[in-house]
């Protein structure tokens, strides 16, 4: 399984709210196995830059790569890019992910 974070920074507060909306239209893509689409609580005292979150999981690269081509995802990027300052992305195999179900070290 594939998960995908990706964190975003609005360019105004009052874009908050708007970017989350805009990035509400992903969870009506097929290919996530499940996609949650958040505003940060900020509860880490010393990190408050993020201000909305998309955690996805996926089967696989290819379900990842289907989500990411499919036309929601680009009005979702249309209406969204605008709104945002920074927009950091990453993804990772949970199989090579140190957990607590699998911390042989």
């Amino acid at each position: 399984m594939i998960r995908h974070i990706v964190l975003f920074t609005a360019k105004h507060d009052g874009n908050i709210d708007p970017i989350r909306k805009g990035l509400q239209v992903l969870t009506q893509i097929p290919h996530a196995q499940h996609l949650e689409i958040a505003l940060n609580r900020k509860s880490d005292p010393k990190s408050k830059e993020v201000d909305v979150v998309v955690y996805g999981e996926f089967a696989d690269d290819a379900a990842l790569a289907a989500y990411k081509a499919h036309d929601l995802y680009a009005v979702s990027i249309q209406n969204v890019r605008p709104l945002r300052e920074i927009r950091m992305a990453a993804d990772y195999d949970v199989a090579q992910a140190f957990s607590t179900k699998n911390n042989d070290l």
